[in-house]
């Protein structure tokens, strides 16, 4: 058996690949947040444009990293191959995956009764959770404890709360 064919993935691979899940999740929820805060005035249909717009980025970042992955530090240690790329592709998932929730709280607004500026600020809202979330499930996932978990959380609530910030300013 080859190295580059293992039958069944290491717990390194395991290990990597939650690493991988948590990094992209963090990093996605940001980035969903960032859209948000960055739409200015959308046009006829603002909410279908902020749910793509949302989406669109999430895709768009992800081909990034499979990129970046595949032909910057892959391709100077293993040829590529079908089952890298799929590993690869795999891994930075949680980039797209944690720009749906602020995405479906874009799509249920209007059925909440929320104008384009509620709207805003629900995805927002949704978006900063998804990133506090992710990085205190990271944090237990990699054993911290409670205390450090909740300063890993509140690193990141802080973070949400400066790009929160930079919409206030630029809305007033």
């Amino acid at each position: 058996m080859s190295r580059t064919e293992p039958a069944v993935p290491s717990a390194a691979d395991a290990d990597h690949r939650a690493q991988a899940d948590y990094t992209g999740g963090v990093y996605g929820s940001m980035l969903a947040a960032s859209v948000v805060i960055g739409t200015g005035t959308l046009g006829s249909f603002p909410h279908l444009e902020l749910a793509v717009l949302l989406l669109g980025t999430g895709v768009a970042f992800w081909i990034a990293h499979v990129h970046a992955q595949l032909f910057g530090a892959r391709l100077a240690r293993q040829a590529l191959d079908r089952r890298t790329v799929v590993e690869v592709c795999r891994a930075e998932w949680p980039i797209v995956k944690a720009a749906v929730p602020p995405t479906v709280a874009v799509a249920v607004s209007p059925l909440l009764g929320l104008d384009l500026q509620g709207t805003f600020w629900l995805a927002l809202a949704v978006a900063v959770a998804g990133q506090v979330g992710w990085s205190a499930a990271a944090a237990r996932h990699a054993g911290a404890s409670w205390c450090l978990t909740a300063v890993t959380a509140s690193i990141n609530l802080l973070l949400g709360l400066l790009i929160i910030s930079f919409k206030l300013v630029l809305t007033h």
